[in-house]
């Protein structure tokens, strides 16, 4: 059973950065492709950001390009998301995911397992 740990979200004024962190057990890093997601209340639960083991690509969201950076830490057994110059609309439960050979990363259903999620709230 994979477990995955969300931690770093809070509550940050515009244009600031927060570092979320998603922990889980070694073996989830060597062979897994991870993904963020967000949720925002009474909206569906939406694609951030990927990171594929098998060619060490990453993804995007349109809306956090050049503000969002998704990276992985193997020796840490940890996937982080750092997001600089954030915006009241990044206001969201916040999600890691992970998946085996993930074939389209923006869907939910690709992923396997998931955290539990920490909340990041951005004022105006």
């Amino acid at each position: 059973q994979v477990q995955l740990a969300e931690s770093g979200g809070g509550l940050v004024q515009a244009g600031g950065s927060l570092r979320l962190s998603c922990a889980g057990s070694r073996r989830t890093f060597s062979t897994y492709d991870m993904g963020w997601f967000r949720q925002a209340p009474g909206k569906e639960r939406e694609f951030v950001a990927a990171s594929t083991w098998s060619n060490g690509r990453t993804y995007y969201t349109d809306s956090v390009k050049g503000r969002f950076t998704i990276s992985r830490d193997i020796a840490k057994n940890t996937v982080f998301l750092q997001m600089s110059s954030l915006k009241p609309e990044d206001t969201a439960e916040y999600y890691c995911a992970a998946g085996l050979s993930v074939v389209n990363v923006r869907s939910l259903g690709s992923y396997n397992y998931w955290g539990q999620g920490t909340q990041v709230t951005v004022s105006s």
